[in-house]
């Protein structure tokens, strides 16, 4: 009884927070529409509160922020939601103009054609994404196989066995770019620059020498970390130390 009623509150409380979300996610909308980009944020706001996150929530907090001429939170929200929806064209296409914003112009490392076959194919969808497919195809191809068993005309079982084994191959194949995607996003640690300026010292310390400058909005990549100080490097390899206060993480969800 005990248990049952345990798993009654629970349930009420999923419903009732879910229903708090979507009303909020309405009101949020509407305050957009009307221009109020602060108070759709706060809206917004409340949602990430109650732990729901998802690419439409962040994008949405993505355009209130690049309305508000916030370059760093509104590439942080894009950046977010291309994370949950990789390659969305709608996502690329705001977060393009937002990053137009930045001061910074930092050109990647050029890539052979090979890496760059590999990164797109890889990245082309994110981990949760290639292990449903995988899935999909492995029930495909336990499909075809038992239907294999089932046809009586040559050439239908020729068929089906054929695309019992392409399923099979193609739901392997899934599997590794699932596990190479995942070992790609556990080695990445991105963010982005919340400060309106920040110097890029050679060591972690105010006294060493300043290597470079960057400015909000900027994309890195963190590599260690000391004290209150970490360690980032950008697009074409530059490398330095900078306050921690001054990035925001995208990974923090």
């Amino acid at each position: 009884m005990r248990q049952f009623l345990l798993t009654l509150t629970l349930c009420l409380s999923v419903v009732l927070v879910t229903a708090q979300n979507s009303a909020l996610f309405k009101q949020a909308t509407e305050f957009y529409n009307k221009g109020e980009y602060t108070k759709a944020i706060e809206n917004y706001g409340k949602i990430l509160e109650n732990g729901e996150h998802s690419a439409e929530l962040y994008f949405n907090l993505g355009n209130c922020h690049y309305k508000l001429n916030a370059i760093g939170p509104s590439i942080l929200y894009y950046e977010k939601a291309l994370l949950l929806k990789p390659n969305d064209k709608e996502i690329l296409n705001n977060l393009g103009y937002a990053q137009n914003m930045r001061l910074d112009a930092v050109e990647e490392m050029p890539k052979t054609e090979i890496a760059q076959f590999y990164y797109g194919l890889v990245n082309f969808f994110s981990f949760d994404q290639w292990a449903y497919l995988a899935v999909a195809l492995i029930l495909l191809f336990v499909l075809a196989y038992l239907t294999y068993f089932f046809l009586r005309h040559a050439t239908q079982k020729r068929i089906a066995f054929i695309s019992s084994v392409f399923a099979l191959i193609l739901g392997v194949m899934c599997v590794l770019l699932a596990y190479l995607q995942y070992q790609e996003f556990k080695n990445d640690n991105p963010a982005i620059i919340f400060s309106q300026e920040v110097k890029i010292s050679s060591e972690p310390n105010s006294n060493s020498e300043v290597v470079f400058t960057l400015h909000e909005g900027t994309k890195v990549k963190v590599l260690d970390q000391l004290d209150e100080w970490k360690k980032i490097q950008l697009a074409d390899g530059q490398t330095g130390w900078l306050p921690k206060e001054s990035i925001r993480m995208l990974k923090d969800f």
